[in-house]
């Protein structure tokens, strides 16, 4: 295992940060955090980082603990993005990656590459307050990949992105993962995680309520999901054997239930009441397992 928290405890006073969180990272995979605010993700990345002291338990990278020797093989995404507004982005990066061990002509080479790559090759000479909010995050996102680390950890890295932006930086994660970095990244945004995530970890008042492999968490949660579009009244299903919930959509009704041969009793009763355009069963979304298990939608 690379990354390895063994029943990390956080206290900041009395107050109970992340509570005994145990979790361990494989290389070469990109591992999601999930969880609404002050669930304990950004606190347990700082750990992770050396950032802030454990109150108990350990944290190692490849069976070592992370300092300042550590460094050169991590990239870290802050939520709170840090650039400085007035300096130059060759001047900056080229600075941070010197930091982490990289010479000046191989940083600049490895920079030219990333503007091209993201379309920006004239904000190299450009002032980081010049920049708009979404470029200034792609150019925060190369400072954290430029010295090519092994362990990248992203903090809520598709916040305030627009659609195109976000797409670019999703392929950017996914190449970075197939050449072998481990990556961590942290979301409030289910589909996201689900996308790209093969292993994860819900966050919940600091402990994690649900954990690992995206496939097993669904299939153990048993129910799912039907989507209907049909031009008669769903409602009566609500009281149909095995469903668990229904929702009122403009189209028809979207419903949970109890397990697949559900679906086979729902679709032999509605046929025959009317016209049918879309009947389809799904598996259940993260955002479904999380309301289970909190008791709220993370959305």
């Amino acid at each position: 295992m690379a990354l390895e928290i063994k029943n990390v405890t956080k206290r900041f006073g009395s107050f109970v940060a992340v509570d005994n969180v145990s979790l361990s990272i494989p290389e070469n995979e990109m591992f999601g955090f999930l969880g609404g605010n002050g669930a304990g993700k950004t606190t347990t990345f700082r750990m992770l980082l050396g950032i802030l002291d454990i109150s108990e338990g350990a944290i190692t990278w490849n069976g070592q603990g992370i300092n300042y020797s550590t460094s050169p093989e991590i990239g870290y995404l802050p939520e709170e993005r840090g650039l400085y507004p007035k300096l130059k982005v060759k001047d900056q990066l080229v600075y941070l990656a010197r930091l982490r061990g990289m010479d000046k002509k191989e940083a600049l080479t490895e920079l030219k590459y990333w503007l091209e790559r993201f379309k920006v090759p004239e904000y190299l000479e450009k002032k980081v307050e010049e920049l708009s909010k979404g470029n200034q995050q792609k150019i925060q996102f190369i400072s954290a990949v430029l010295h090519k680390p092994k362990l990248l950890i992203l903090d809520e890295p598709f916040s305030g992105l627009d659609p195109v932006n976000v797409e670019q930086l999703k392929s950017a994660v996914i190449d970075l993962k197939n050449s072998g970095t481990t990556i961590v990244f942290s979301s409030h945004r289910m589909e996201h995680v689900e996308e790209m995530c093969e292993n994860l970890c819900i966050m919940h008042k600091g402990k994690p309520v649900v954990h690992g492999g995206l496939k097993e968490i669904k299939r153990s949660f048993g129910k799912k999901n039907v989507t209907i579009h049909a031009d008669f009244d769903l409602t009566y299903l609500i009281k149909f054997p095995g469903v668990v919930k229904l929702k009122q959509t403009t189209e028809g009704a979207a419903l949970q239930i109890e397990g697949e041969e559900i679906a086979e009793n729902i679709l032999k009763d509605i046929v025959g009441r009317g016209f049918i355009r879309k009947f389809a069963l799904e598996e259940p979304t993260l955002n479904d397992i999380f309301i289970e298990k909190v008791g709220a939608s993370l959305e």
